[in-house]
């Protein structure tokens, strides 16, 4: 049982940090693909709720120390600010596992004063769409890769 949960463990700390290392690392280890996908979901999740509930205190903390003043700010109109002009936190949530990582969708989420609540389900939900994705697709995509013998891949 324990070997079973200490294969867990990798896969649950790289989701935290990138949601598609989830899907790879689960692979690596040999872990059932529905195992694979709660360790991601999880590690994503815990990130999203790390940031939600501590990264008021956070800024309040240490906030002014490196933050800009007001004045001095410059909007930038990066890709990702125009995704949330026009889609708001659903589309952050969205993109959050594919191109963002959860720290990153998890702070630009509560720079832009989201509530906790909405960032929080919009996340989930969002982790779910794509785990089952991802992880179907490194699942399949890597044993059919596997099933061509291919001389550099064993």
């Amino acid at each position: 049982m324990w070997e079973e949960v200490l294969r867990i463990v990798p896969v649950y700390l790289v989701s935290m940090a990138k949601f598609f290392f989830g899907p790879l690392a689960g692979y690596a280890e040999g872990l059932p693909m529905v195992t694979t996908m709660v360790a991601t979901v999880a590690g994503m999740m815990t990130t999203i709720l790390l940031f939600a509930y501590l990264g008021e205190w956070v800024k309040s903390k240490f906030g002014g120390r490196f933050i800009k003043k007001k004045e001095e700010k410059v909007e930038r109109n990066s890709r990702i600010t125009r995704i949330w002009k026009k889609y708001g936190l659903a589309g952050i949530a969205f993109l959050t596992p594919v191109l963002l990582s959860p720290i990153g969708g998890a702070i630009f989420a509560m720079a832009h004063n989201s509530p906790k609540g909405k960032i929080i389900l919009y996340m989930f939900i969002s982790a779910l769409f794509w785990v089952i994705i991802q992880t179907t697709l490194v699942y399949f995509g890597l044993d059919l890769i596997k099933q061509l013998n291919l001389p550099f891949i064993k």
